[in-house]
């Protein structure tokens, strides 16, 4: 069972996405029956956070910020049109759901603009009615809107001091943004070192209803998991998991995007960080003795969750299997309680690595000691990513490496920790072979690992993670996710037990239900 349940209220009446008839009042998105209703003036919020930090950077207050929306897209040269989601950064300041807009921020009232594709007649035939200039701008509580095709027009009655435009690198994925421009634009002062890093600091420290769209994203992809745990038997396949949790998330949580692509790696496919690709898309069948390692989230209203369980699919952990999962266990609930605002991430990392690196000591896979192994640079062998990340409009979210901050390999953020800031913690310990063989026959590292043990699990025991999402708060975290972590726990759902245990053993307060 989950907390889930359909409502018997009605949902949204729309017509092809707009409402049948004019409301007044406030916009929302909303999915009907038990999901969330979201306040689209959340946006003016956002809106609000990027000028602010854009004044203080020394923008200019006669200026504007111009900005392009996603495009609408093919696959490659046919005509099946991909479904459309929106441009993360456009999504944080409009909360548009079309394409191929435009949008502006005034400085000096904070008055928002969008421009929208003026669309022609057929489009009603296919895709429905076409929405208005007034109907954008009722729905979507912006200032003014325009088309397209009148951008020049309005720059020219406007005639701004200066048009700061998006430019800049994001850190995870190393691609440029994309400045908007139109026809004209080269007879304005146009300035582009200023809104790419004040919409990235905005989008770092969560507002109050972001925070619920993340708890909500968190609570069905959580439920998800669980119903995952529950029907998993050996003999499936790998895909049938996935299936299970996309099923219920759209089913129970009207999510229709995953925030990325599933990762249900079981056994050896454990070891592989981000299984679950085109060439291998989570199609090995399950065995009774395998443990699988899935990682899975869902997004509601662009807002990302981001969770991963470690299990048995036959239900028992053997005793191998969960001495790793419990050193990772440990990892997790250590980081945890030691997270709050000021708390270096470099440092968090370091004692995820450090207490698994203990752990791995005392079951016998590495020899000598502690400072020995971490000289060497053995904890990275076995957990070859980061800590986790700063998590939002997207998963990787925006932020972790603020301009002039020195980059860590492994680490997708190096910052201290802020109050409302989201983040992911994922410890993980992992058998990969093409990591491990290559130091079993160094001279430096060998001494340090015991090759039998080590052996012993290459190609069988892929690997286990643990990844929570946490908000910080002002004297500690706040627990979104709400999934069975203990050995207990898991042992005790995958039998048909309940979740929460009355007594449960896991150490760190959960989401009230």
């Amino acid at each position: 069972q989950t907390n889930l349940k359909q409502m018997a209220a009605p949902g949204p009446k729309n017509f092809a996405g707009w409402p049948e008839a004019e409301e007044d009042g406030p916009s929302y998105y909303w999915q009907g029956n038990d999901t969330l209703r979201v306040p689209r003036s959340m946006h003016k919020t956002s809106r609000q956070s990027v000028v602010s930090n854009m004044l203080a950077a020394g923008a200019d207050k006669n200026g504007i910020a111009f900005v392009k929306g996603g495009v609408a897209g093919c696959r490659d040269d046919s005509d099946h049109e991909d479904v459309f989601r929106q441009e993360s950064n456009f999504h944080y300041l409009f909360g548009v759901a079309e394409p191929d807009c435009f949008g502006g921020i005034e400085l000096s009232t904070g008055e928002s603009v969008l421009f929208i594709p003026k669309l022609p007649e057929v489009y009603g035939t296919w895709m429905g009615p076409i929405a208005s200039k007034d109907d954008f701008k009722r729905k979507y509580e912006v200032d003014k809107v325009f088309y397209v095709e009148e951008i020049p027009t309005y720059f020219a009655e406007l005639n701004p001091s200066t048009i700061h435009l998006y430019s800049g690198i994001n850190s995870d994925s190393k691609a440029e943004g994309i400045p908007a421009t139109f026809e004209g634009i080269e007879k304005y002062n146009l300035e582009k070192k200023i809104l790419h890093p004040s919409l990235y600091e905005a989008r770092v420290v969560k507002n109050d209803e972001e925070l619920k769209v993340l708890k909500f994203a968190n609570r069905v992809s959580s439920a998800a998991h669980i119903s995952v745990m529950r029907k998993v038997k050996p003999g499936m396949m790998e895909y049938q998991m996935e299936a299970d949790f996309l099923h219920h998330c759209y089913y129970h949580g009207g999510m229709r995007f995953a925030s990325y692509t599933a990762i249900c790696g079981c056994g050896p496919n454990g070891s592989v960080l981000h299984y679950g690709h085109a060439g291998a898309p989570n199609n090995r069948q399950l065995d009774a003795t395998s443990v699988t390692l899935n990682d899975m989230g869902c997004e509601y209203y662009c807002y990302a969750s981001d969770i991963t369980c470690s299990f048995p699919i036959g239900g028992k952990f053997t005793q191998d299997q969960k001495d790793i999962y419990e050193a990772v266990l440990d990892a997790n609930t250590r980081v945890i309680k030691a997270m709050r605002p000021g708390a270096s991430w470099a440092e968090l990392h370091d004692l995820a690595e450090l207490t698994i690196a203990q752990h791995l000591l005392r079951l016998g896979y590495l020899r000598g000691s502690i400072q020995d192994i971490v000289a060497a640079e053995i904890p990275g062998l076995f957990m070859p990513h980061g800590l986790g990340h700063l998590m939002g409009i997207d998963t990787h979210d925006v932020g972790g490496y603020p301009e002039g901050v020195p980059k860590f390999k492994s680490l997708r953020m190096n910052r201290p920790l802020l109050e409302n800031m989201v983040v992911t913690v994922e410890p993980g310990c992992y058998f990969i072979r093409h990591l491990l063989e290559p130091a079993l026959r160094d001279e430096r590292r060998a001494k340090l690992l015991d090759d039998s043990k080590i052996r012993s699990q290459l190609g069988k025991f892929g690997g286990v993670r643990i990844e929570d999402n946490l908000i910080v708060t002002a004297d500690g975290v706040e627990l979104m996710t709400n999934v069975p972590r203990t050995v207990k726990e898991i042992e005790t759902v995958m039998e048909g037990g309940p979740f929460p245990l009355a007594d449960s053993d896991y150490p760190i307060p959960r989401p009230a239900a």
